[in-house]
């Protein structure tokens, strides 16, 4: 039964605008069925987790004497920007089973050796959890676990605790006692979320919230949920192998794209500091046709991949596009362009591209490596082992400018590169001993000097 003065709307799943009335095609943003009816409780009396406090001058601000302090785990500090920030809320999001639960059991076991740590799990018993604390050595004196999924019941442990640290285990368990509808719910994310929310940012508890994807690969949840958050991580990686990868989608405290590489063992999940090396140990001296080795830059970082490439001729009409680690629709670019512009004519045939190691790269710079793997494996000739490439490439066939050029060709050094190709405008300002330099500005060119 709904109370008197509680009021209901319909709300977007996707872009969270609100309706009078249910409709199939959400009015903002086109989608289809996402329109959920939300019950909305009359605004309660104002209540502070802390003694109000009065506008102030920006002059009159006080900052914080420690902006950031660490996790225990570099690979972890660095996708965080350098350290965790007081009073923030992080989303993480990933794959079931992919090992969410087991990143920030570790992490909250390294921030519960100095400081109280309290671990809210909704979906595990204390055995289980300590089960896994067992099996990943955890031995902290002040991490507290509890098992609870009332969100005001939460919030009454926080502020008896005063943890500096709190994970919420996961967000769609959590439910609002005067919210009708069933956890994970619209309505239920959100008005859990805003609590946590406002509590971290009036009292300063850093909170680290995790949460559930679809079957598309997305959060779980209305998209305001990740608007709310201060700082929106991606757990990724195949399960079939033992790489995961952290990557940073949102951070108003640092950089975005941000990437941090862990392997899953017995023990939990373990850092990995070069991860180039790793994935370049599986690189064989000797080349095959369709195999370009890429320096590519996420956030920060200066990383080494290979980048294969296999085109077959198709024979029942429609040729199969299949890609992974890189976008599809830049890979169907790029095959335009190589037939317009150079004239390899693979219209016919079926092409197949993969990242080893499980990685996902965004940035253009990895066009003329995806091309030149492409044409390696049509022609079937085979590029230099010790060779890498690096470039964006435009519809009409030129190689554009590419940043942080200098880092890149120092990390293909380090790995024992001999050769790069690079674009010719990058040319005046690169100088790096030890590696000999080929300029390319058509990819047409490109394809004459490494052939």
């Amino acid at each position: 039964m709904i109370n008197v003065g509680v009021k209901s709307g319909f709300f977007c799943q996707e872009c969270g605008s609100k309706s009078p009335r249910w409709m199939g095609k959400c009015p903002e943003c086109a989608s289809w069925n996402t329109l959920v009816e939300e019950i909305h409780l009359p605004p309660p009396k104002f209540k502070s987790y802390k003694k109000q406090q009065q506008p102030l001058l920006l002059a009159e601000v006080e900052l914080a004497k420690e902006e950031r302090y660490p996790t225990g785990m570099p690979e972890f500090d660095r996708v965080l920007g350098g350290g965790v920030v007081p009073g923030s809320l992080i989303l993480v999001g990933g794959d079931p089973g992919i090992g969410k639960s087991t990143l920030l059991l570790q992490a909250a076991g390294k921030l519960g050796t100095k400081d109280k740590v309290l671990y809210i799990s909704g979906e595990e018993s204390l055995a289980q959890v300590g089960m896994r604390a067992k099996r990943l050595h955890i031995n902290a004196d002040k991490l507290y676990l509890i098992c609870e999924t009332n969100i005001e019941t939460i919030l009454a442990h926080f502020e008896k605790t005063a943890p500096r640290v709190a994970v919420i285990d996961s967000i769609q368990t959590m439910f609002h006692p005067d919210i009708s509808s069933a956890p994970g719910s619209v309505s239920q994310v959100r008005e859990s979320t805003d609590k946590l929310v406002r509590y971290a940012k009036e009292c300063g508890t850093t909170i680290f919230v995790i949460g559930h994807v679809t079957k598309e690969g997305t959060l779980a949840g209305p998209r305001v949920l990740e608007h709310m958050v201060d700082t929106v991580l991606y757990f990724e990686g195949d399960k079939q192998q033992s790489f995961r990868i952290l990557r940073t989608v949102k951070n108003r405290f640092g950089s975005t794209n941000e990437l941090g590489i862990f392997e899953m063992q017995d023990r939990g999940l373990v850092e990995i500091t070069n991860p180039s090396a790793l994935f370049m140990a599986r690189h064989p001296l000797s080349s095959n046709p369709g195999s370009v080795v890429v320096p590519s830059i996420e956030g920060t970082r200066p990383l080494l991949v290979e980048i294969q490439a296999l085109l077959c001729a198709n024979s029942f009409g429609t040729p199969r596009r299949m890609t992974t680690g890189v976008d599809h629709n830049r890979v169907a670019l790029i095959m335009a362009v190589l037939e317009k512009r150079v004239g390899l004519n693979m219209g016919g045939h079926d092409a197949y591209v993969n990242v080893v190691g499980g990685v996902r790269l965004l940035e253009p710079a990895v066009d003329l490596a995806v091309a030149l793997a492409l044409a390696s494996s049509f022609r079937d000739l085979v590029l230099d082992h010790d060779l890498v490439v690096v470039g964006e490439v435009g519809l009409t066939g030129e190689v554009r400018l590419v940043n942080s050029m200098e880092r890149r060709l120092l990390e293909a050094v380090n790995l024992g590169f001999k050769k790069a190709l690079i674009p010719r405008v990058n040319t005046e300002k690169v100088q790096v001993a030890g590696l000999e330099i080929f300029m390319a500005s058509t990819v047409a060119e490109a394809i004459e000097i490494v052939f």
